[in-house]
């Protein structure tokens, strides 16, 4: 019987190489010594890559809140200034390249709802918006949006669910009452303005609400068409603007975003130099398997190293060895990985489509490459040391 007919389910190319086919046998014959080192490769492979989709699914989720923000600049009044005039706006409006300015007037107040006899305070941001703008800035999860020139207002989230508010019902502020018509989704932490604990109204009812309030406005939200050309608006407004001193402060939300990106790499970097840690083990449990083995084996490679086989021969068996130990292990962990990110996933953060992104792909080929790489590398100095026997020397081993 031929060697290569004892291992029909090695594929027809390595069935042809003897080497292969001795690399198999070896791996075999040291079942229990194998599995331990392939258990160390699995677990470093899976270290890397859950630590790397750990890390990349987190910048996901928070980048992905911030999505809707990236192409919107908030221009503020610089320190020592009080408000954006009306003109400053104006000047803001003949930039190119811009979809929507949005001029907004906020004021902090305490509002009153009045509930079964009792009455119940609650401290909010009261904001000056135009209907179309705050259609632009947020999305309604009840009723409507106030009508221009009405004593309606819209409210966030929190307000609405901190107050038991539902549209209809009516709250006062500085003794003058305004009905709920409609409440926004919640959106979170807004670095424009802060929807979920916010109440909205139009120009005429905040001016009912502050008479004494000055002229112009807190805050203007300007939004971009392109956001690749956001830079270059952000530059011509503060050029239009603070020609001679500065008037106003120009700040870009991709910004956020971007640095975002350079704090998650950093932490999915750290976290898989400590996924790495494992795969150092690993190496090291291949170097004792293999070196046991070449001991174990000295009168063999004797035998083959008698009957012609060159140093380069064995060499080539010894790092197959080390070759096929790493793709079995590599791909055992790639897929335990996966496995595994996928029912977390979905058990815990409810939302599996961060892993079968390309990047979190990435991290799941990295670790499996650095398996391989890693059993390569701890096989080298055995297969070198194997590879420079003397026949004679081998073969009087005992």
């Amino acid at each position: 019987m031929k060697i290569t007919d004892r291992f029909p389910s090695v594929p027809s190319m390595l069935r042809n190489n003897m080497y292969a086919e001795l690399a198999k046998r070896n791996l075999k014959r040291q079942s229990v010594r194998t599995i331990l080192a392939a258990i160390g490769i699995i677990i470093g492979v899976i270290a890397i890559s859950s630590m790397g989709i750990l890390g990349n699914s987190l910048k996901l989720s928070v980048t992905d809140s911030f999505a809707d923000v990236g192409d919107r600049l908030v221009v503020s009044p610089a320190p020592g200034e009080d408000h954006i005039t009306e003109r400053q706006v104006d000047q803001m409006r003949k930039v190119a390249n811009i979809e929507s300015i949005i001029p907004v007037s906020s004021s902090g107040e305490i509002i009153e709802y009045k509930k079964s006899g009792a009455t119940i305070q609650s401290f909010v941001s009261v904001y000056s918006i135009g209907k179309d703008d705050l259609e632009k800035l947020a999305e309604l999860e009840q009723g409507r949006y106030f009508k221009a020139g009405s004593t309606d207002c819209v409210v966030g989230a929190s307000i609405a669910r901190n107050l038991e508010l539902t549209p209809g019902q009516k709250i006062e502020i500085d003794g003058n009452k305004l009905r709920v018509v409609g409440i926004l989704k919640e959106k979170g932490l807004g670095f424009d303005i802060n929807t979920d604990s916010g109440a909205f109204t139009s120009e005429e009812m905040y001016n009912k609400l502050y008479p004494d309030a000055e002229e112009g406005y807190d805050t203007v939200i300007v939004i971009v068409k392109d956001i690749d050309n956001i830079d270059a608006v952000a530059d011509e407004i503060e050029e239009r603007i603070n020609k001679k001193e500065e008037l106003v402060t120009v700040f870009a939300m991709n910004a956020i975003t971007d640095s975002l990106d350079d704090v998650f790499r950093s932490i999915s970097m750290f976290l898989i130099g400590i996924g790495s840690i494992s795969l150092l083990v690993a190496g090291v449990s291949i170097l004792n398997v293999m070196l046991m083995s070449t001991m174990e084996r000295t009168k063999e490679i004797g035998i083959m190293k008698a009957v012609g086989a060159s140093r380069k021969d064995i060499l080539k068996m010894f790092l197959l060895e080390a070759l096929f130990l790493g793709l079995i292990a590599s791909t055992a962990g790639a897929i335990l990985t996966i496995s595994g990110s996928y029912l977390v996933m979905a058990l815990v953060v409810k939302n599996t489509s961060y892993l079968f992104t390309l990047s979190s792909m990435f991290y799941v080929m990295e670790g499996f490459f650095f398996g391989i790489a890693t059993s390569l590398v701890g096989g080298m100095y055995p297969a070198w040391k194997a590879s420079r026997m003397k026949p004679l020397d081998a073969l009087r081993y005992e």
